[in-house]
């Protein structure tokens, strides 16, 4: 289903407020972790679909296990399996999922002792995994790998009978999502440290009963910081639950969007978003190795207002739910913008005016909808297959519908 947005405005409310739901990367490493100790409770987790393919996945009394196109759950769930003994089990997907890599942590996973074989493609999903007991001990792997192969083997790490000591070897991509990896593995009560380019993680066969609250999503903020920076200065927006001092790596959007004109303020269990003044510059650069879930937030926000925007550290992107440079050259450039790209930046000349009418294509990713929605703040806009945005964040459309009007 397409979605036609006629031009819109903030409704004239001071008091508008978002309640968003918990976080999808925390939720689905506690998802993990409850697996293995089943005394552990979780409550406000992620309603998002890549959530429910995680618990489906964890729960699944099937041979053949289809996690469709949750990228999260085909790293983590490839990890668990391997060490859930006496299961046997083939770990498939969509056919995007299909096509993106996952050689790198199962020849991680193989060296530790698994038994995973490809049932197609080289280095590719659908995997059979014999799962079995893994002693663990040390290993090594490289450290611009997705964050995601070193944080699933940092969770079931605890299983193994002599837990993991893992050296990740050079500079390391999106780090703040293995800081959350141990710090929720520490809040259980399982001993790992992070020294010298090395996590280490002890044997934990029990944790005590505990509940851990999942924060909101701080990478679905994002869409309404942009709302707010295309925005008249004076608009006010707030959002209830989100923590000054967060596990989540995409906390560092409301630094990133102080350059825009919108100030964070913290009021104890919400934060207040506020438009305070227009641009400084017309160039914003920023490189976004540590969160590059949010550049495509970035770039569209920085194009919205006729900025130039020289984004980079964004090698992840090529491996997504599609090729996330080359969509958004492909969508900006319908909308009047000059844009280059490489294999890890992107470069997005100012506009001097941003074209009407324009259908945007999602292509089956969760992030293009919701990034290119708020120009509608600028201009009326078309986008296409908006359901893409069950994927992280059922109620997106409904959220933003509630806190606008048609000028």
């Amino acid at each position: 289903m397409d979605i036609r947005l006629k031009k819109k405005r903030f409704k004239n409310d001071n008091n508008l407020t978002l309640n968003i739901g918990g976080s999808k990367s925390e939720t689905n490493r506690l998802l993990l972790l409850q697996s293995l100790y089943p005394n552990l409770q979780i409550e406000n987790a992620s309603p998002s679909k890549d959530s429910e393919a995680m618990y489906r996945g964890l729960h699944s009394g099937e041979s053949t296990i289809d996690i469709g196109d949750a990228g999260t759950a085909m790293r983590f769930l490839t990890a668990y399996y391997a060490a859930c003994q006496n299961r046997d089990v083939i770990l498939t997907g969509s056919a995007r999922m299909q096509e993106r890599p996952i050689g790198i942590l199962v020849e991680a996973l193989r060296q530790l002792g698994a038994a995973i074989y490809y049932s197609k493609g080289e280095g590719f999903p659908p995997l059979h995994i014999q799962g079995k007991q893994l002693e663990g001990g040390t290993l090594s792997i490289k450290a611009n790998v997705s964050s995601q192969y070193i944080s699933a083997l940092l969770l079931v790490a605890p299983s193994f009978a002599n837990g993991l000591s893992l050296h990740l070897d050079g500079e390391i991509t999106s780090f703040p999502y293995l800081r959350m990896t141990l710090s929720l593995l520490n809040e259980l009560g399982i001993v790992g440290t992070f020294e010298d380019n090395t996590f280490t993680i002890e044997h934990t066969p029990a944790v005590a009963p505990q509940m851990i609250v999942v924060e909101p999503d701080w990478s679905s903020a994002s869409y309404f910081y942009s709302m707010v920076a295309l925005s008249p200065v004076g608009t006010s927006l707030y959002m209830n639950h989100y923590k000054e001092r967060s596990l989540q790596g995409d906390r560092i959007v409301a630094d990133i969007y102080q350059s825009f004109g919108v100030r964070t303020i913290f009021w104890g269990d919400k934060i207040q978003l506020i438009k305070e003044r227009d641009l400084l510059s017309p160039i914003f650069s920023y490189n976004l190795m540590d969160c590059p879930d949010i550049a495509q937030t970035i770039a569209v926000t920085c194009f919205g207002l006729g900025i130039e925007c020289f984004l980079s550290g964004l090698h992840t992107l090529n491996i997504k739910e599609t090729n996330r440079l080359e969509a958004l050259k492909n969508e900006l450039t319908k909308l009047n913008a000059e844009v280059h790209i490489s294999k890890e930046e992107i470069w997005v000349g100012s506009a001097r005016k941003i074209t009407r009418n324009i259908s945007i294509d999602t292509y089956n990713d969760h992030r293009m909808a919701m990034a290119f929605a708020p120009l509608a703040l600028k201009v009326p806009i078309i986008i296409n297959d908006v359901e893409v945005v069950e994927k992280s964040f059922p109620d997106f459309w409904e959220q933003f519908e509630s806190i606008t009007e048609n000028e």
